[in-house]
């Protein structure tokens, strides 16, 4: 069985869920999820700014409305179980947890903890972070020690 460390920052949606399962043909999977909640009010400048970049300027202004930090917890939690299941019924083994602080580091002592022989990362772009290589999967592949494949997901939230 293959196992992966999937880092996500929403509720998959039924394509990611499609897309991520059949990456390994028909080889089963095992998954193993982490969601970081969204995070402060820099995030959210430089979600904007992606927004802004992808033309989205509604996305941009609405960016105010979404919950933050200790707000968000809940909302993660919920699409850390929606994700959880769908990857279930598709028939992969999945488990997860959120992570708050030091994404990087959990992902680091995840993927020791259980030999993951890969890391992907399924987020929407972020361009700002991107390209100044602080996302989580250029950063990542310089801690882990296993591949790490960058996807984007399928739609926004």
């Amino acid at each position: 069985m293959f196992t992966s460390v999937l880092m996500i920052e929403k509720a998959l949606t039924s394509a990611d869920v499609e897309f991520v399962t059949t990456l390994h043909g028909d080889e089963s999977v095992a998954f193993h999820v982490l969601l970081q909640p969204r995070g402060d009010q820099a995030d959210r400048l430089l979600r904007a700014i992606d927004d802004v970049a992808l033309g989205e300027l509604d996305e941009a202004v609405r960016e105010r409305e979404t919950p933050e930090g200790e707000a968000a917890k809940g909302v993660g939690e919920r699409a850390l179980e929606v994700s959880l299941q769908a990857l279930r019924a598709s028939g992969s083994e999945a488990e997860g947890r959120l992570i708050e602080d030091h994404p990087l580091d959990a992902l680091k002592s995840l993927v020791d903890e259980i030999g993951a022989d890969e890391v992907i990362v399924l987020t929407d772009p972020h361009y700002v972070e991107e390209f100044f290589h602080r996302d989580w999967a250029s950063r990542a592949r310089h801690k882990v020690g296993v591949p790490v494949l960058k996807l984007f997901s399928h739609s926004k939230e």
